[in-house]
């Protein structure tokens, strides 16, 4: 019988920092050749485990373990961090902490270099998983000028060059758009029939996880593995969900129209999917339904006009160019598309971070071209999609704090805010930890949590939900919905079609430089076209309906969104 290459006997591990474990009497072997998802709320222990097979803890992070812990054999306490890398290869979360070289080219090159490859040899393998990942035009770029879809990319190739048998795969999706998310689950797929490495993955975005097969899924809960079975019989349970996992598009749908979603249903694909008759009739007899409640929202006053903007990093090259659109006052907003699109750097010239080369930018009639960062800041919050570039102080509290402490509010009235945004934000708990203690995904909750504090008339988020599970995901898009319902105006950057769908009923879609289209968010995602130029993705909810015979895929998502704002939330 075949020995597992990773194998947790009874395995207990408690950070120097924390007063209980971290991870409670594990049992877990991971075979060559398998790929598996280990998926969990935040805080419930899947990034330690991880780290626990990376050598990161407890070299990096240390603490107490009990029981034993074997990589390809070896005690991996007893080895070290370089060791444990020639069988473990790993894309961490946050991209930027793995970045070494200078450039895409001398970073993917840093592994082969190390072991003394011909540079001839190591020149042509740098240009042939550079080719893989879709980043070969950018060696010579700096890692910092790329977007977080590009770092990923990069960080996807250092690891491609080594030949391991384990592939460890943090949140691969987190920074990227979705049909780039869409390639790179294709790519972990081909890299693991090239290899036969084993992959392990880390991530909340399951349905896109799941778009090529896996064997089995890990449930995390509170240090512990909550389930450990086949794709198919957890899809067909209610565990996803009531650890705080969001389960696919289309189960829901099938759930809320009355269809028992059970293994024989072969559920793990929406392309997989068995329906029979009468499943597709209870589908068309609760769209018919959901169909007669649809109502259109009306806008408010102009709040925000973009008119003729042009805009280029470089004298030569425009990265903007010709940008009309209009924000009222009261609308929550998705803005998507395609890594490198100009989305983010839009933002930025809304808060003044950047000057347009032509055009104007106006808030309620008037042009803002004159106000500093700071006067802009007053009345536009902008929340990065790094939170590493915005944190400086080193508390959680004081972070938050900080910019009421700078404006002047008194104490009380300080605390109360805080403790309110702190809450919400589900960082009550923490709110004496140092930063330095946080995972990434609370580290972003932090910043969400330091602009939300100070109630600006408009917020901007980049990626406001990336790295976050279901449960807090939900929590900071209800705050934000709720603040959006008191009259505040939300732009969202994002990645996360689900967010779009169930949050915003308007999309401004940016593809190179341009802007694409303006319209609802279910008639982007139900647009091949429109979709495609975008490089996005059809939801689940298109194919599903299609399946089902309903030849309006468009209405049949505003009803999903509608039953679910109405009913669910």
């Amino acid at each position: 019988m075949t020995s597992p290459v990773i194998s947790f006997q009874d395995y207990s591990f408690q950070y120097m920092a924390q007063a209980e474990p971290t991870l409670k009497h594990i049992n877990l072997d991971i075979y060559p050749g398998e790929k598996v998802l280990i998926a969990g709320t935040s805080g419930s222990g899947k990034s330690t485990i991880g780290n626990c097979i990376n050598g990161l803890i407890p070299f990096a992070y240390p603490g107490k373990s009990t029981g034993k812990l074997l990589v390809d054999g070896a005690e991996a306490d007893k080895s070290s961090i370089f060791e444990l890398s020639h069988t473990v290869g790993t894309v961490l979360q946050d991209t930027d902490g793995q970045f070494i070289g200078l450039t895409v080219g001398e970073d993917i090159a840093f592994a082969p270099e190390n072991d003394c490859v011909p540079q001839e040899e190591m020149k042509q393998l740098v240009d042939k998983v550079a080719g893989l990942v879709d980043i070969d035009h950018h060696l010579e770029y700096a890692p910092q000028e790329l977007s977080g879809g590009q770092k990923q990319r990069v960080s996807l190739a250092g690891v491609m060059v080594e030949e391991v048998k384990v592939l460890l795969f943090d949140e691969p999706l987190a920074n990227l758009d979705p049909a780039a998310g869409r390639s790179t689950i294709e790519l972990i797929d081909m890299v693991h029939e090239r290899t036969g490495a084993a992959v392990l993955i880390i991530e909340h975005r399951l349905e896109d996880v799941l778009w090529r097969s896996m064997d089995r899924i890990i449930l995390m809960n509170e240090g512990e593995i909550a389930a450990d079975m086949p794709v198919e019989e957890l899809l067909a349970g209610n565990l996803l969900l009531q650890h705080g996992i969001r389960e696919p598009l289309y189960l829901t749908a099938l759930r809320y129209a009355g269809v028992e979603i059970c293994k024989e249903l072969h559920p793990e694909h929406v392309d997989h999917l068995v329906l029979e008759p009468e499943d597709k009739a209870k589908v068309q007899n609760w769209y018919q339904v959901q169909k007669a409640e649809i109502r259109t929202r009306t806008h408010g006053e102009e709040l925000l006009r973009v008119e003729n903007l042009d805009f280029g990093y470089t004298p030569d090259k425009y990265n903007l160019q010709g940008i009309n659109f209009t924000i009222h006052k009261g609308e929550m907003v998705s803005i998507v598309g395609r890594n490198g699109a100009g989305k983010s750097t839009m933002a930025k010239l809304i808060c003044g971070f950047e000057k347009p080369v032509s055009g104007a930018i106006y808030m309620e009639g008037r042009n803002l071209e004159k106000d500093t960062i700071k006067e802009r800041a007053a009345r536009i919050g902008y929340v990065m999609q790094n939170p590493n570039q915005m944190i400086s102080k080193p508390m959680i509290w004081d972070e938050v704090e900080m910019a009421l402490v700078q404006s002047g509010m008194p104490k009380e009235e300080r605390t109360k805010r805080v403790e309110e945004t702190l809450k919400v934000c589900g960082l009550y708990a923490f709110r004496n930890w140092p930063v330095s203690a946080l995972s990434f995904g609370q580290k972003k909750r932090v910043t969400i949590a330091s602009i939300l504090v100070q109630r600006p008339q408009v917020i901007i988020l980049d990626e406001p939900t990336a790295g976050q599970d279901y449960r807090h995901y939900t929590e900071i898009m209800d705050f934000l919905k709720a603040l959006n319902e008191k009259g505040y105006t939300i732009l969202m950057i994002t990645h996360d079609m689900h967010l779009m769908l169930e949050y915003t009923e308007r999309a401004i879609v940016f593809s190179e430089g341009s802007l694409l289209a303006d319209t609802t968010a279910a008639h982007v995602l139900n647009d091949p076209e429109l979709v495609k130029a975008a490089s996005l993705k059809e939801t689940s909810l298109y194919t599903l309906s299609l399946a089902c015979g309903i030849k309006e895929p468009q209405v049949f998502t505003e009803c999903f969104i509608g039953y679910e704002n109405k009913e669910v939330r």
